[in-house]
């Protein structure tokens, strides 16, 4: 089985969500891109990247569960969903150049973010519930940690979706919450033990 994992915020393919998902699922292929800064150019290539994976699940957290949201057709899990990134001014500035937290494939070890960064945010952002099926209706789970301060997208998801879950967790995932939350919901989703 496969699983597509979209990181958040200045992360990367190598977190260590990754690492654990790959630990604790060792059955899984887990397929972990790094995300392109701007939206105009993440976006196009998260949806070829699933097309070309067909993954039975896409996890994504915080910006990347955005970004899952927008894979229509397939089953999700949006942990901390972060919709609203083009006015999270405490978490994103434009003009303001911002360190990787993991090492990225290109070598990259920071990255800038502009005014059209911002603007391609919030164009994507007003567009981005727009698509959303049947399927996706009964596939597209929410995680929601009760320690959040960092994001609450809690009423956003719940004006779309149903399958709303809260944990005892913070914005960012560790292997507790990992454990007690992300995996027992991925092994009911894909009917494994």
């Amino acid at each position: 089985m496969k699983i597509v994992y979209f990181h958040g915020f200045g992360s990367s393919g190598a977190s260590g969500t990754v690492e654990s998902l790959r630990h604790n699922l060792p059955d899984f292929e887990i397929v972990a891109p790094d995300i392109p800064v701007d939206p105009a150019d993440a976006l196009p290539y998260l949806k070829d990247l699933v097309q070309q994976e067909q993954p039975d699940l896409i996890i994504g957290t915080s910006m990347g569960a955005m970004y899952a949201q927008q894979m229509y057709g397939f089953k999700k899990i949006l942990v901390n969903p972060a919709f609203n990134m083009s006015t999270m001014s405490k978490v994103m500035k434009a003009g303001k150049k911002y360190p990787f937290r993991n090492g990225r494939k290109d070598g990259a070890k920071d990255f800038m973010i502009t005014g059209q960064i911002v603007k391609n945010f919030n164009q994507m952002e007003r567009q981005q519930f727009k698509g959303i099926t049947d399927f996706d209706l009964q596939n597209t789970w929410g995680l929601f940690g009760t320690h959040d301060t960092t994001v609450n997208c809690y009423d956003l998801f719940k004006k779309h979706y149903t399958n709303a879950q809260r944990f005892d967790g913070e914005h960012s995932l560790n292997d507790k919450s990992l454990k007690q939350a992300v995996l027992p919901l991925v092994r009911q989703i894909l009917s494994i033990n």
